[in-house]
């Protein structure tokens, strides 16, 4: 199994269990925002889901990405481009920061081992604060765009 269909999986169980419907246009985008590796907002959720033939409404995808960020499965995410991108959240804490291009607007995912001990280091100095979360968002420019 598949981390994507694992993560997709864990969340329609788990609204189930909370007594939610098996609604198709909320399996539908659990089941696309499942299967990528990085952010998506909600019209390209919805463009993907009409491009798969699915009539799923723009209204219903914001919700269900609300439901999602309110239950703790997905996160929103502001990278300064004016328009939220949703990302799922991994029940085991595995996660990832981004490279953001300024110039086309291109977001790539990174993982950074040395950086996670680094976050860990500081947290433990500061004694009386405790990390819920943290996003690591790093703006420049892409080769493409240097090129």
């Amino acid at each position: 199994m598949t981390a994507a269909s694992s993560w997709s999986e864990h969340v329609h169980r788990e609204l189930k269990a909370a007594g939610y419907r098996n609604a198709q246009a909320r399996r539908s985008i659990v089941d696309v925002l499942g299967t990528e590796p990085c952010g998506l907002t909600a019209a390209e959720i919805h463009d993907r889901l009409r491009g798969a033939g699915q009539s799923v409404g723009l209204a219903t995808v914001y919700r269900t990405l609300e439901l999602l960020v309110e239950r703790g499965f997905a996160q929103r995410l502001d990278l300064g481009q004016g328009t939220a991108r949703y990302e799922r959240v991994h029940p085991s804490g595995d996660h990832h920061h981004h490279l953001v291009c300024e110039s086309c607007g291109r977001v790539t995912p990174f993982d950074d081992s040395d950086l996670e001990r680094a976050i860990e280091r500081v947290t433990r100095r500061q004694l009386d604060f405790r990390v819920a979360d943290h996003d690591i968002v790093l703006r420049g420019s892409c080769e493409a765009c240097r090129g």
